[in-house]
């Protein structure tokens, strides 16, 4: 698959509804329901200490078993990366912070010859955020199924288990030395809506920057920077 570079990103890119965040944009994504709240405020609250890792998984069938003629997905700018990954990434992000490098790498060339599909189906990266913490990231969409967890994030003083962020709510699961997993109270201000509230356009420039970046790292098989200069988005309000 050929991705755009990222260093060569439009200030809009046509037909994706991202513009520029001086254009003032706000969005709505599954980081404005209950799942990410609940563990946003979680790790505020110092309840796992410093975050020190995470991972996010999807690996699951892609979308051709539900639907036949999904052929969009497997065309440049779909795959698992494009189609689920920013769920995911959004909620690593509002949970540990901006990605500022990444490294990746994709299925080996011509792998899976019973499908032409021009997006990749798997890509396995490492992303670093600016506090340090390290994410392991995994969207394969050649599995028939799989019971990995969706995301967990690890600190100094426990673990947080967050329900798949392709949803907007489900529980959010602590666990602390000497104890046992323990669901949290769920916070809640206004419903558990995927668009309760508002959350930046940069969110959206910056996830769409991590993604093209691990494509690009991929393709290189090096540790590439992400550009921007991004902060921690503020925790979502309604």
């Amino acid at each position: 698959m050929t991705a755009t570079p990222s260093d060569a990103l439009p200030e809009s890119v046509p037909g994706s509804g991202l513009a520029a965040p001086s254009a003032g944009l706000v969005v709505g994504d599954t980081v404005l329901g209950t799942g990410v709240r609940t563990a946003r405020r979680a790790v505020d609250d110092g309840l796992i200490g410093v975050p020190v890792a995470a991972c996010a998984f999807i690996t699951a069938p892609g979308p051709e078993h539900p639907y036949p003629a999904s052929e969009l997905y497997d065309r440049p700018g779909g795959g698992p990366l494009f189609d689920t990954g920013p769920h995911h990434i959004s909620a690593l992000v509002h949970l540990l912070g901006p990605v500022c490098r990444v490294t990746a790498t994709g299925p080996p060339p011509r792998a899976g010859e019973r499908l032409e599909a021009e997006a990749d189906t798997q890509v396995t990266g490492l992303l670093e955020h600016a506090g340090g913490a390290l994410t392991t990231l995994v969207m394969n969409s050649g599995a028939h199924e799989g019971r990995l967890p969706r995301i967990e994030v690890h600190g100094t003083e426990g673990s947080l288990s967050l329900p798949d962020p392709d949803g907007s709510d489900g529980p959010v699961e602590l666990h602390r030395a000497g104890g046992a997993w323990e669901p949290l109270p769920v916070s809640r201000a206004s419903g558990g809506c995927r668009s309760t509230g508002r959350a930046p356009g940069e969110l959206a420039r910056h996830v769409l920057d991590v993604m093209l970046t691990l494509l690009d790292a991929a393709r290189d098989g090096v540790w590439l920077p992400v550009r921007g200069d991004h902060a921690r988005p503020e925790a979502v309000r309604p």
